[in-house]
């Protein structure tokens, strides 16, 4: 009699399905992807053949009056707007070196904490990723981006930026209006509402990521980081919606329950890798910054999602596991038309003041 022998293969496949799965999930972003033009991470797949660039386009909508009556159309139609935005991929990889005497002379199964490792690994990476794209200025990470290449943003979406808790902190020099903000423009209900006017009045508007058309609700979605979200929580309006307006039960309320606050259409979501920064005034004001979203802030293109990687040697008394797989992820924006500038597309920044603990 012959015993079926299961080809490690297959074992391997499980355990490449569960890590793309769990890892996506922890990173804190999946409930927010989708391969929909009203998600707030548009997913594309379009490479997972062949490809390094992919093409996303945006569309804006119609603004003209059209005709009336017997008017002739013919000669009174408007163009589309439509811009275009690239995402680049790349190869992303990482593995864990395990040597048969450690194997052996313990009865953990390393081979199971290397996938739990790795899926810690690329969740914290993905994340990571997402918040440095959120902040990105133009392509470049926030922190590493020049005070030019920051003014050059600034000034381009001054129709869809916030310093502070009004828009008269604006200034087209990006550390000047960093510099008014003062320590008292924290975060509250009042800048929410202000933010969700921002995008509902840019040009163009900010579509919502979540529309209920039977009962006509919108929704933008906010992330912002722990300090800020402190604040938010201690609003006296903020907290005077959840002790009237929600359900009065722990399980539910935050005022019981750390998790998601919603206001005025607006859901905000704790992100706590999101840091913060020192303005430059006289006496440094502590600032965290603040994104509201909406259809289209981010694309995140697949070239290929994750495989396994194993590489034995010595013998087989060292193995190698680990993942391979080729992504990108950006912030989308089109160009204005006025000598390279770029707008952000589907995202307010907001920067307010996030004093630490303590």
């Amino acid at each position: 009699m012959a015993d079926t022998v299961l080809n490690t293969d297959l074992y391997v496949q499980k355990w490449l399905r569960q890590y793309y799965q769990e890892y996506v999930r922890t990173s804190g972003f999946l409930p927010y992807m989708g391969t929909g033009t009203n998600s707030i991470i548009q997913v594309k797949r379009e490479l997972t053949d062949v490809g390094k660039t992919i093409n996303i386009p945006l569309i804006t909508r119609l603004k003209g009056s059209g005709v009336t009556g017997k008017n002739v159309l013919t000669g009174n139609e408007e163009a589309l707007g439509n811009f275009n935005h690239q995402i680049t991929v790349d190869f992303l990889r990482h593995a864990v070196v395990i040597d048969e005497v450690d194997e052996k002379w313990t009865e953990i199964d390393l081979m199971k904490a290397a996938k739990d490792a790795l899926t810690a690994w690329a969740a914290d990476k993905l994340r990571a990723d997402t918040i440095t794209a959120l902040g990105s200025i133009n392509g470049v990470a926030y922190g590493t981006a020049s005070a030019a290449q920051k003014n050059t943003w600034t000034a381009a979406n001054e129709d869809r930026v916030l310093f502070g808790n009004a828009v008269a902190n604006y200034d087209a020099t990006h550390s000047t209006a960093l510099n008014n903000i003062t320590a008292g423009m924290t975060l509250s209900a009042s800048i929410l509402s202000l933010m969700k006017r921002i995008a509902k009045t840019a040009d163009p508007h900010i579509r919502p990521t979540r529309v209920n058309n039977s009962a006509g609700r919108e929704y933008f979605m906010v992330f912002t980081g722990s300090m800020a979200f402190r604040d938010l929580k201690n609003d006296t309006v903020m907290q005077q919606a959840n002790r009237e307006a929600r359900p009065r039960d722990v399980e539910s309320n935050p005022i019981f329950q750390d998790g998601d606050l919603i206001y005025d259409g607006v859901i905000v979501r704790e992100i706590p890798e999101i840091g913060g920064f020192n303005n430059t005034a006289g006496a440094p004001v502590r600032i965290e910054p603040v994104y509201l979203c909406g259809a289209q802030a981010l694309g995140l293109a697949w070239g290929m999602e994750p495989k396994t990687i194993r590489d034995d040697w010595d013998y087989g008394k060292r193995k190698g596991v680990g993942t391979k797989e080729v992504r990108g992820i950006d912030k989308l924006r089109f160009e204005t038309g006025s000598g390279g500038a770029f707008k952000d597309h589907g995202l307010v920044t907001g920067y307010v003041a996030a004093a630490l603990d303590g």
